[in-house]
This record gives structure tokens, C-alpha cells and sequence, in this order.
């Protein structure tokens, strides 16, 4: 199945960086400069790989939901996810950018199978749902940057994954047919966005996929890590 592949594209969040605590970190922050309470960790992990829209706007339904929030006799109606939603969106992005990186961790095996893979001069692409400008510092951060020739976020293109543009157009960027590339994710986004678009899929078996177990996913690969896989490429 992996034969005759020409090029590589690489989810972020969860398939190659755990990103949990910074998305934790950020959204804390935003919560307490609107008065509301803190997000648990488990609650970020179902809903995280969206993109920052269906993370803000899930996260806001759920805490205005609260019953320590509803029960408070000075909350006012108007007080919704829609009304919310735009102040949350930029004190979001004013937190995220200050802290993007440090909360977070380089998964094992990550950097071993990315040095394996730009040995074999594939061309490579990072493609994820996060904002353009969070995924190319949070790169940066982790010394991660240097692997890839072309970076994508979820505002570089009309939709998102699981809509199978994103990888259509990040396959035309790097001038290789969907059917020679591999997509390498953690989620149904990543399977999803992989399958329609008629690329090979490989999901890694850690990582955040809305609390559902990834193999029940469409793939064409499961592997445990990143090196795995590129000794898997390489074999």
C-alpha cells in the first residue's frame, strides 16, 4: 500500500505534537476574561481538531450550560455562543499566540521519523485545521519547520478537513496526484479528508480523535509512531 508513494502530508496537533495543555492553557484564560469558569482537559480532547471555530463555539455551549453558570441571578440572556463567540475568538488568539508551544510536547518518535523521511527527499507538507499562523509558530517552537516545504492551516483554504479540499489543494502545491500521496493523521478528519481525496491514509495510534477509537476509522496504516512509519517507507 505504500508503494510508489511521491509525497508525505502531516497532520500537527495530536499526530505530531501534543498540544492538549496549550489549547488548555489558552481557553483557561479566555474563560476567565469572560467570566466564566474553566475547561477540563477531557472536555478539549472530544472536541479538539475542528478547527478553532467548533472548538470555541463547543467549548462556550458547554460552559454557559454550566449550572453554576445558569444559576447565577445576574446572568443576562444575551449571554449566548453567538454573542460570545467574537470577543472569545480574539482574546483566544491573544492568548494562544503568547503561549503557543509551551504547554505542548514533541510526541516520541517524531523527529527521528521526519529525519528519515526528508532523507528519502519526499516532499513534505504540514496540513492541519489549526489557524495558519498558530500551526507555523507552534513549528518553530519545536524546531519542527525545517521538515516541511509547505505549511497549511484551516484558513488557507475554503473548508476544512474532513472536506477533502485541503489535501486536494496541498497535493497541487506540491505538484504530486492524491493518489501518490500519503496522508499521516490521528483523527476522522485526517481519514475522512484522506479517503475523498483518494490519497493513502496511515492514522497513528495516540492522539485526539473525539473520543472514539482512530481504527475504527477509515486507514489504510495504523502505526504506533511517526519512525515506524518511515521505516515502514523505507523497508
Amino acid at each position: 500500500m505504500l508503494t510508489g508513494i511521491k509525497a508525505v502530508i502531516v497532520d500537527l496537533d495530536g499526530t505530531m505534537v501534543d498540544t492538549l495543555g496549550d489549547f488548555e492553557e489558552a481557553l483557561n484564560r479566555t474563560l476567565a476574561d469572560l467570566d466564566l469558569p474553566p475547561v477540563t482537559r477531557a472536555l478539549i480532547e472530544r472536541t479538539v481538531g475542528k478547527g478553532s471555530e467548533h472548538l470555541i463555539r463547543s467549548v462556550l455551549a458547554h460552559q454557559l450550560a454550566l449550572p453554576e453558570v445558569t444559576g447565577l441571578s445576574n446572568v443576562c440572556q444575551a449571554r449566548s455562543v453567538d454573542t460570545l463567540y467574537e470577543p472569545a475568538w480574539q482574546r483566544y488568539q491573544h492568548h494562544y499566540l503568547r503561549i503557543n508551544g509551551e504547554f505542548s510536547a514533541v510526541y516520541p518518535g517524531v523527529v527521528e521519523g521526519l529525519a528519515i523521511l526528508k532523507s528519502m527527499r519526499l516532499p513534505m507538507a504540514c496540513l492541519t485545521n489549526k489557524p495558519l499562523a498558530f500551526a507555523q509558530g507552534l513549528l518553530k517552537a519545536k524546531a519542527l519547520d525545517g521538515y516541511f516545504g509547505w505549511v497549511f492551516g484551516g484558513d488557507s483554504f475554503e473548508r476544512k478537513k474532513p472536506d477533502p479540499m485541503p489535501i486536494l489543494g496541498t497535493c497541487a502545491a506540491m505538484g504530486v496526484e492524491p493518489g501518490r500521496a500519503l496522508m499521516v493523521g490521528d483523527s476522522q478528519n485526517d481519514a475522512l479528508a484522506s479517503r475523498a481525496a483518494g490519497c493513502t491514509v496511515a492514522l497513528v495510534t495516540y492522539g485526539y480523535n473525539h473520543g472514539q477509537p482512530v481504527a475504527q476509522a477509515p486507514h489504510d496504516l495504523l502505526v504506533d509512531s511517526l519512525l515506524e512509519l518511515a521505516e515502514r517507507l523505507t523497508s
